[in-house]
């Protein structure tokens, strides 16, 4: 039924266009142009970060796939009321659908991604490329976390997709995808509230993205102990996933009067 859902909501979400799969590139490659014209050369972030477009499409990459599970994964219940009023199945299987939607997306665009590097002449040769799996981790499990527990609010109070759409844009403003981390510690200091900002899970994994994919980086461009963080994230993560998961069972049960 899973594998169902995921070609469904691919095929559907393309089904009357021409260009088909090929918008899920037209999308991050768009923004891309845009933050690297805008932000890299009409404001200067460029001048401080090498490989200014690489630096940003590999934080655009893995920031896109935490947003479109999220974003798919809050309406992801409500879409499906006509089966959810009809017949019994587990309601998971709506939020997960549109994670393994997300994650073909992701594949799309990780390739294109590596392309990329290969074309400018700097491709990720090195072992650093291993922090892509603890990035993928953290997004895999606060993505799915919270849009479990989205999906489930929104059946009862459906301003909460508007507001998802607000916070998701905020995310990815205070997560450094166009400017550099080091940035932000010049000008929160070595305090608490950077530590809080440096912690923050999206934070984290576009850090270690940026590991992985950019090579013209040194240790200078990261926090210490990138790799324990996230380990630590992603254990946190754990927990939120099972105490979520736990919430929209409890919220399941009256779903089809909701709808």
């Amino acid at each position: 039924m899973l594998d169902l859902l995921v070609r469904r909501d691919l095929k559907s979400r393309y089904k009357d266009s021409s260009l088909g799969f090929l918008w899920t590139l037209i999308r991050p490659l768009t923004q891309l142009v845009i933050y690297y014209v805008v932000m890299g050369q009409f404001l200067g972030a460029a001048k401080g970060i090498p490989d200014f477009a690489i630096y940003v499409f590999a934080g655009l990459t893995v920031y896109g796939l935490f947003s479109e599970i999220v974003l798919g994964g809050v309406n992801s219940v409500v879409g499906n009321a006509g089966l959810v009023k009809k017949i019994y199945l587990p309601r998971e299987v709506f939020p997960l659908a549109t994670v393994g939607a997300a994650i073909f997306n992701f594949a799309i665009q990780l390739l294109v991604l590596l392309l990329a590097t290969a074309v400018l002449g700097v491709f990720p040769w090195h072992l650093d490329l291993l922090y892509a799996v603890p990035s993928l981790a953290v997004v895999m499990v606060y993505g799915t976390a919270f849009a479990l527990l989205l999906a489930a609010v929104n059946v009862y109070l459906r301003d909460t997709q508007y507001l998802t759409e607000v916070i998701m844009m905020f995310l990815m403003w205070a997560s450094p995808i166009v400017y550099g981390w080091t940035m932000v510690s010049d000008i929160l200091g070595q305090g608490i509230a950077m530590e809080i900002y440096t912690n923050n899970p999206i934070t984290l994994a576009v850090l270690g993205f940026h590991k992985a994919f950019w090579t013209s980086g040194d240790a200078s461009q990261y926090p210490d102990g990138l790799l324990l963080r996230m380990i630590i994230a992603t254990v946190i993560g754990l927990v939120l996933l099972v105490v979520f998961h736990g919430v929209f069972r409890r919220l399941q049960g009256n779903f089809a009067q909701e709808l």
